[in-house]
């Protein structure tokens, strides 16, 4: 903040406020300048402090989300595989039938007929 201003600068200001508020104020305004920045100071932690708990939160939150989805997703995945291999299933005794079907119906219409 007071990177720019040297010791001379310093100086300056210093006998500056001397000469407008005397030598009876400036140890009073000298005190309320330093109460006012310690409270800013107090002040401007207490928000750091709050926004990165606020962030923490959402961090945290995130991350669950982030795992539920995960887990949705592995569900999704193993509900989608096992309907695969019931399908398959499906087909493989599909695809048996007809030919037992086709002999036992050929011999029935033989006998019958």
């Amino acid at each position: 903040m007071f990177g720019s201003i040297g010791g001379p600068e310093l100086i300056v200001i210093f006998i500056i406020a001397l000469l407008i508020f005397g030598p009876r104020k400036l140890p009073e305004i000298g005190k309320a300048i330093g109460k006012g920045l310690a409270e800013f100071k107090r002040a401007t932690t207490e928000f750091k402090r709050s926004l990165e708990s606020e962030v923490e939160e959402e961090a945290k939150s995130i991350k669950e989300a982030k795992e539920e989805l995960k887990e949705a997703g592995s569900d999704l995945k193993d509900t989608v595989r096992q309907a695969v291999k019931e399908y398959d299933l499906k087909i493989d005794e599909y695809s048996r039938v007809p030919e037992s079907e086709d002999k036992g119906d050929k011999g029935e219409s033989g006998l019958a007929g």
